[in-house]
């Protein structure tokens, strides 16, 4: 029988915390679900654990590797492989509450329409509270995009409909670089469709040393053509002066690392990424300071 639900893992060296994703998904109160992990070219044991669960029989289990194009690379072969009605993204250093596809599913059930995309939901903290804030209770839909410019707050978990969020392009893949946002794509289902709100905790989050979020300078660093490409999708989608302004500042920033002598040319707001020239050569100086310190500091601790 079709599962409603694909729970979908990217995964990079994260054989360490596999085990309390893979540990919640055999507690969930519903089995109306599969696991896909995409194996985004890891070199530790997570192959074998793999390996070892799909051989379990435990609970419906696919496994994809890939050579590392980084997050979004993953994303986008997980789209290509996801067949359920539904699918949600649990990252590897992350696990469901013991509920969490029942909820989805139940929730799903009772108000999903073709009107809407999906649903969104809250994360919850590793024995803490939520992140952000809850949503208002009178808040029924919204969009990503949207409830951030209404003054939300906080990471939330995105479930999204297989055939609509499969109807938008890919992330651009840039070589030699392994990162773009992911709401890329998310705000662009934001221009067509609002996601159904869902006032309970959908995902369970821990921040890892070596994750994202504690690396963002590094990551600037290492990857402006996708950041650049990000920003530049951003622009035509924020709404207020300021964040356009913000965002403009980020893409000239971006576009000086990436060395892009037409990145004026290429702006969709062109007048605005003019003006945001000198705060953008600015931050660029700021950011390959701190990427030089940080460098410094583990070179010191080595």
């Amino acid at each position: 029988m079709q599962k409603m639900l694909t729970v979908f893992t990217p995964a990079y060296n994260r054989a360490h915390t596999l085990p309390r994703l893979y540990q919640s998904l055999l507690q969930q109160t519903s089995t109306d679900f599969e696991w896909l992990v995409i194996d985004d070219g890891s070199i530790d044991e997570t192959k074998a654990l793999m390996e070892q669960w799909i051989l379990e029989k435990k609970i419906t289990i696919r496994y994809i590797y890939q050579q590392n194009q980084g997050m979004h690379g993953a994303h986008n072969t997980a789209y290509k492989h996801i067949h359920t009605e539904l699918n949600v993204c649990i990252d590897s250093d992350d696990y469901m509450p013991d509920n969490g596809v029942e909820v989805i599913v139940g929730f799903w059930r009772k108000y999903g329409t073709d009107r809407v995309a999906g649903i969104i939901g809250l994360d919850q903290m590793i024995g803490g509270g939520i992140i952000g804030a809850s949503f208002p209770e009178d808040l029924k839909e919204t969009t990503l995009l949207g409830y951030y410019e209404a003054g939300g707050s906080g990471d939330k978990k995105l479930v999204y409909r297989t055939e609509i969020i499969t109807q938008y392009p890919e992330y651009p893949v840039f070589e030699g670089e392994k990162y773009v946002g992911l709401a890329y794509k998310y705000y662009l289902v934001d221009q067509d469709m609002p996601l159904l709100v869902c006032n309970e905790v959908l995902c369970v989050v821990e921040y890892q040393p070596d994750g994202s979020s504690f690396s963002m300078f590094k990551q600037y660093w290492n990857n402006p053509r996708g950041f650049a490409f990000y920003r530049k999708e951003r622009m035509k989608v924020v709404h207020s002066v300021k964040r356009r302004f913000v965002e403009n500042i980020h893409y000239v920033s971006s576009s000086l690392m990436a060395g892009n002598k037409h990145f004026i040319k290429e702006s969709p707001l062109k007048l605005y990424t003019a003006l945001a020239l000198p705060f953008g050569w600015l931050l660029k100086q700021y950011i390959a300071r701190k990427v030089k310190k940080g460098a410094q500091m583990n070179f010191n601790k080595s």
